[in-house]
């Protein structure tokens, strides 16, 4: 369900007026759906009818404490990549034993706050990070859990910079003489012990035919693991999930989970999915404002440091009007102020617009916020979260301020 949508004429989220968060709070602004995100987390939890299973929440598509909190009330577990990371789910109550560390480069510190969180699982990357994490663990006198991440070697699909699960890229580990060695290498250790296999082939899939294969994969590689440790806690299939940016059809949760306990039906193990865009992705919108119209270019105040996928990966965005109009219809090349050519934020994009016209960007609740920047040193825009016919700030635009407040000024 899309939870935004046109009320005589005016696009709404839930129950609250865009134009009126816009009036109050300017533009640059993101807006997000705690029903959305509700919802998907629903339509996650209900998809799962044989397997026990943990939904772990990936943080790194959106981490706004509020959001997290919501989504940790909702009974989620967490996918994190950095201490910064976990860190804001513990701040927010989550319980370490549905926590996974991800990510190829833990460092030192960041290593000794899971094991001293005793966290479910590190999902290690290397066999370097094993060696680390089991040198700190033994320090601190206790046990570190283990998932190796493995690369199933599958090409999912999508832009280049999304794939996650091929030999060539620089996640998991691609050799299975290599993980059947950790593996009895954890076995024997004394401050570790492995709990899972982990995979994650990518970002934005649309064909559940990968999945299925990732599943089929880690099947097999799991059968023979437990030949060496007998048992093992939890299969983690990652997320990456797609979303749709303009009303294509795309796979749904339950289709997905459909997929999965079919491949893995005769296995024991506990199923783990790291969705984030699919839970995120089409809960938030970025309001901006038309400033200058220029022959075929609408000129708006959001830019590439506000939303930077359009730049980094070409992704493509709806826009749509926050007022519905027929005016002035045609093709336009939406672009931001930032002075960088590649700050386009819609190209041939048909729509009506005029001068002080308010737009909303949409699925922009995914790696948007999370990614912004200063870059032309501006300043980073507000999060407001809507409830029914409620909203609340959840991140105050920044100011001149937050701008210079680590900055010294050093004087000769």
């Amino acid at each position: 369900m899309d939870f935004f949508a046109y009320k005589d004429h005016e696009l709404f989220c839930e129950d609250v007026n865009l134009s009126e968060i816009a009036t109050l709070y300017g533009t640059p602004t993101y807006v997000y759906s705690r029903k959305s995100i509700e919802s998907q987390i629903d339509s996650y939890k209900k998809s799962f009818t044989q397997k026990d299973n943990l939904i772990c929440f990936s943080v790194k598509s959106l981490n706004n404490i509020s959001i997290l909190n919501i989504i940790n009330k909702n009974g989620c577990g967490f996918d994190v990549v950095s201490g910064g990371e976990l860190q804001k789910v513990c701040h927010v109550g989550a319980d370490p034993k549905k926590i996974i560390f991800s990510g190829v480069g833990k460092s030192n510190e960041e290593i000794s706050l899971g094991v001293r969180n005793q966290i479910l699982s590190f999902n290690i990357e290397s066999e370097s990070e094993l060696y680390r994490i089991e040198k700190i663990a033994s320090s601190m006198d206790m046990t570190a859990n283990i998932a190796i991440r493995f690369n199933p070697e599958i090409d999912s699909g999508g832009h280049e910079y999304i794939k996650t699960g091929r030999k060539g890229d620089k996640f998991g580990i691609s050799s299975e003489k290599s993980i059947l060695n950790i593996s009895n290498y954890i076995y024997q250790s004394n401050n570790l012990k492995l709990v899972g296999l982990a995979c994650h082939i990518g970002s934005q899939i649309l064909d559940l035919k990968s999945y299925r294969l990732a599943a089929k994969n880690i099947k097999n590689l799991a059968n023979k693991v437990k030949q060496i440790v007998n048992v093992l806690d939890f299969l983690d299939l990652g997320g990456g999930l797609g979303i749709s940016y303009f009303k294509s059809k795309i796979p749904t949760p339950k289709e997905l989970v459909a997929v999965i306990e079919k491949e893995l039906d005769d296995m024991n193990e506990k199923i783990i999915l790291e969705p984030g865009r699919s839970i995120s992705g089409n809960a938030g919108v970025l309001l901006t404002n038309v400033e200058y119209i220029k022959d075929n270019f609408l000129i708006v105040d959001a830019a590439m440091n506000d939303l930077i996928r359009p730049a980094l990966y070409k992704a493509n965005h709806d826009v749509w009007n926050v007022k519905k109009t027929d005016l002035n219809k045609k093709q336009w090349t939406i672009v931001g102020p930032v002075c960088e050519s590649s700050d386009i934020i819609a190209k041939d994009h048909e729509i009506s617009a005029s001068e002080g016209d308010l737009l909303a960007i949409r699925s922009a609740g995914a790696y948007g916020f999370v990614m912004s920047s200063n870059y032309n040193a501006r300043t980073r825009a507000p999060e407001i979260l809507v409830n029914r016919n409620k909203f609340d700030v959840i991140r105050t635009r920044e100011s001149f301020e937050d701008l210079i407040k680590n900055e010294v000024n050093i004087s000769d």
